[in-house]
């Protein structure tokens, strides 16, 4: 702890912000700021209705709980960063308060990656195993594998914000982004990063490439099995539940892949920006009206509570 002490002494990171290339910043603050207002009503209500309607106390719906608790916790991490810096014009951030923006960061991503992985394998039993649905997807066996998915990114993001941030950071103080995030800090160490980046990279396959491998493989049992059903009712009523999660992982694995595995030369500290806006900031919106727009048990929960 001495060598994080030292460097943190009088001096702070500078956020250079979502804003500082942007000619109209005025309207895309505003989008920002309605964009995190449909994000905190949309998840509430997503929230309100699994909790009220004892219809949607399945497997399937707490794990949708949890997505939208992620996709609050992202939001307010985030957002509120960005309205503050802007207001006041200041885009500092101390060393502490970027370890902890780092720490939620990685441990939201790190629990969304296995969060997702766990959803596809619960449309899997309850299309491919159905009779068995009730003992595999028990309340104790759902709850194990979320506290896994949490502890798992918990312990992660500790080991990485420990490593990271006792870096020395020699270079300038600006870090070309509008949060803390571990590639953008990088570039700010002046020693050699290159083990750490392997380490980076090993990490990115645990958390991104070997749960989106599981997702595949559980809708490739799934699509086997809704075109062996004779039922057209059944096969539609298989595809809903399941084309609301497929649009979700491909939005979220879709922009993570693109942000860590694809070559710095592709892609500049701009285009970083915009896509970790999408799955930031945009995404955590449009999960719940995905799942509230295209899941009649949600629709018909939300006309239940107008109802009272």
């Amino acid at each position: 702890m001495g060598k994080w002490s030292n460097q943190t002494t009088g001096t702070d990171f500078v956020l250079l912000g979502l804003f500082h290339h942007i000619q109209a910043s005025n309207i895309f603050f505003a989008f920002i700021c309605l964009v995190f207002l449909v994000t905190l009503v949309g998840n509430n209500m997503m929230l309100i209705l699994i909790w009220m309607d004892s219809r949607l106390h399945t497997p399937m719906y707490f794990l949708l709980s949890q997505l939208s608790i992620m996709d609050l916790l992202y939001s307010s991490t985030f957002v509120p960063k960005i309205a503050i810096d802007f207001l006041s014009g200041k885009n500092k951030i101390s060393f502490i308060n970027c370890a902890i923006q780092l720490f939620l960061f990685m441990t939201l991503v790190g629990a969304e990656c296995l969060l997702l992985a766990v959803m596809a394998y619960d449309r899997y039993v309850a299309i491919c195993h159905p009779l068995h649905y009730s003992v595999l997807m028990r309340p104790t066996v759902c709850a194990s594998m979320v506290a896994g998915t949490w502890l798992s990114a918990l312990l992660n993001a500790l080991v990485h914000v420990i490593y990271s941030l006792n870096l020395p950071y020699c270079a300038s103080r600006e870090i070309h982004h509008f949060f803390c995030e571990i590639p953008a800090l990088l570039k700010l160490v002046c020693a050699d990063t290159s083990l750490y980046e392997n380490g980076l990279f090993v990490s990115g396959v645990i958390f991104l490439l070997i749960p989106i491998s599981a997702i595949m493989v559980s809708y490739g049992q799934i699509l086997s099995t809704i075109l062996s059903l004779r039922s057209n009712v059944g096969m539609s009523k298989a595809l809903a539940t399941c084309s609301s999660h497929m649009i979700v992982v491909s939005l979220f694995y879709g922009t993570a892949i693109i942000k860590y595995f694809l070559p710095n030369a592709y892609h500049t500290p701009e285009q970083d920006e915009i896509v970790s806006v999408f799955y930031t900031i945009l995404t955590p919106m449009l999960n719940p009206l995905i799942y509230s727009l295209r899941n009649k048990e949600v629709a018909g929960a939300f006309r239940k509570v107008l109802g009272r």
